[in-house]
C-alpha cells in the first residue's frame, strides 16, 4: 500500500536543462530523510512545461536513482487520455511503480467522462495508478461517487486529493476506503485528512524538510498523536510558505536558497516578486532552514 510521505519532486534546470546531477541528489536527500515514495513530473515537477522527451527522462532517472528503494509514482497524466496512455506506458516500461493520473484540465469533462478517462488507462496500462482531484488547477471536481466507481477497477489503488474539501474526503473513505487509499494532496491538511482514515501525504514541503515530514506521518501511524500535531504545528507556517506564489516557484525558491538547485523556473513561471521572497526567507530562517 502507498502510504506516508510521499514527495512531489522539484525538476531542478540548469540553463534551460534538467540538472540530472541536482535532480539525483535531490532524490538521495529525500531518500535517507524516510520519505516513503517519490513522485516525478507532478505539478511540483513543472510537467506541464516538459515536452515528451524530458518528462520521459525524468522519470528513468528518478527510477534508476531510487533503484526499488522506496516506490516511485511517475506522473504521467494529461488533459489527452491518449497521451496519458503513452507516458503511462513509457513509465511502466522504464520500471515505475505506479502512475499518478490528475483529473484532465481545461477539457471540463463530466463525472462519466473522467470514469471513462481513467478506466481508459487503466485498460491500456496494467499499472497500479493513483488518482490525483485538485479542482483549483483543473477547474473539474472528481465526486466521491465517480472515485468509488473507479475504486473498482484493480488498477486504482490511491487517490491524491487536492481538493480541500474535507467532506468529500470523508465521504470517499465512507464509500470507497476499504478499496482506495486517501492520500492527502494538501501539506496543509494532513492531520486533518490523517484523523479521517488517510493514509500520507503526497506532499510539497517534504522537499525542503523531508525528515520532519515523514516523522508526523509516522508518529501519527504509531499513535502517537501529540508528537503527530506538534509537527504538524511546527510545519504549519513553512506550508503556507509555499504557497505564497503558484507552486513550485516558493519551494524551487527555498531550494535554491539552501544551496540544493540553481534557482530557475521555466515561463510562464517567474521568479518570486521581491515581498514574498523576503516572507519566504524569513519562514525558513525562522524554521532553521537558512
Amino acid at each position: 500500500m502507498l502510504k506516508g510521505s510521499i514527495v512531489a519532486i522539484v525538476t531542478p534546470f540548469r540553463e534551460g536543462k534538467v540538472d540530472e546531477e541536482a535532480y539525483r541528489e535531490l532524490i538521495e536527500i529525500q531518500i535517507e530523510n524516510g520519505t516513503s515514495a517519490i513522485v516525478p513530473c507532478g505539478t511540483t515537477g513543472e510537467s506541464a512545461t516538459l515536452n515528451m522527451e524530458e518528462h520521459n527522462r525524468v522519470i528513468d532517472i528518478a527510477v534508476e536513482a531510487v533503484n526499488k528503494r522506496v516506490p516511485v509514482i511517475a506522473g504521467t497524466g494529461g488533459n489527452s487520455t491518449n497521451e496519458a496512455i503513452e507516458l503511462t506506458e513509457h513509465a511502466k516500461r522504464s520500471g515505475a511503480d505506479a502512475s499518478l493520473q490528475v483529473t484532465p484540465y481545461y477539457n471540463k469533462p463530466t463525472q462519466e467522462g473522467l470514469y471513462q478517462h481513467f478506466s481508459a488507462i487503466a485498460r491500456a496500462v496494467p499499472l497500479p495508478q493513483v488518482l490525483y482531484n485538485v479542482p483549483g488547477r483543473t477547474s473539474v471536481n472528481m465526486l466521491p461517487e465517480t472515485v468509488a466507481r473507479l475504486a473498482e477497477l484493480t488498477e486504482v489503488v490511491a487517490i491524491k486529493e487536492a481538493s480541500g474539501n474535507l467532506g468529500q474526503m470523508a465521504e470517499i473513505v465512507r464509500l470507497a476506503g476499504d478499496k482506495i487509499t486517501l492520500l492527502s494532496g494538501d501539506d496543509n491538511v494532513t492531520l486533518p485528512v490523517l484523523s479521517l482514515g488517510g493514509k500520507g501525504v503526497v506532499s510539497v514541503v517534504a522537499n525542503i524538510v523531508p525528515k520532519d515530514t515523514a516523522d508526523m506521518v509516522s508518529a501519527w501511524e504509531e499513535g502517537d498523536i501529540e508528537k503527530a500535531r506538534a509537527l504538524f504545528y511546527k510545519l504549519f507556517p513553512l506550508c503556507q510558505a509555499m504557497f505564497y506564489e503558484t507552486n513550485p516557484i516558493p519551494v524551487k525558491t527555498s531550494l535554491a536558497l539552501m544551496g540544493k538547485i540553481q534557482e530557475e523556473l521555466r515561463l510562464p513561471l517567474v521568479p518570486m516578486a521581491s515581498a514574498n521572497l523576503e516572507k519566504l526567507r524569513k519562514a525558513l530562517q525562522d524554521y532553521r532552514l537558512l
